[in-house]
Formats: structure tokens, C-alpha cells, sequence
């Protein structure tokens, strides 16, 4: 019982949350690249049809939501903190 009070301690639940959340992004990706990449095959019949030229669906994968969302945005974390700080009145 004392080896689980070493490391279940209060100062080490940020660490646990701040791994969980790359290891759950990481899965995320892993499982994005599997299930919609139009160059990963996982069946067989599907790796049969050898270098397809879909272009419309490549271009779906790559044009996702996220991407569309932040497309037209500034770089910024904080724009209007930004502005108010370096515009001039």
C-alpha cells in the first residue's frame, strides 16, 4: 500500500491528466489514419485494387473540419488581447 501513495499523490494528477490527453490525441490520429486515410488499406480486397487516383477523396481527407474552421482565422492564441496591446488608438 505504500508504493501507491508514492505516486497517487495530488502534485502528480496534472502529469496523469496532461499524458492522457496526448495518448488519447495520439489515438485519435491512429484511429482517423486507419478508418478514412484513402491511402491506408486495411482489407484485402481493398489492397487489391493496387494505386487508385481518387483525388476527390484525398482531398476530403486532407479539407477536414478543423482545418475549413481555422482556415480564414489569424494566428493567434489571443487576438483581441493582441489588438489592444499593439494597435494604436
Amino acid at each position: 500500500m505504500g508504493s501507491i501513495n508514492r505516486w497517487l499523490r495530488p502534485e502528480v494528477y496534472p502529469l496523469f491528466a496532461a499524458v492522457g490527453v496526448a495518448v488519447g490525441i495520439c489515438g485519435m490520429q491512429l484511429v482517423r489514419n486507419i478508418c478514412t486515410n484513402p491511402e491506408v488499406r486495411v482489407t484485402k480486397e481493398n489492397r487489391a485494387a493496387g494505386v487508385l487516383d481518387n483525388f476527390e477523396e484525398g482531398e476530403k481527407y486532407s479539407q477536414h473540419v478543423v482545418r475549413k474552421y481555422v482556415r480564414n482565422k489569424q494566428p493567434q492564441i489571443m487576438p483581441s488581447i493582441n489588438n489592444f496591446f499593439s494597435d494604436p488608438k
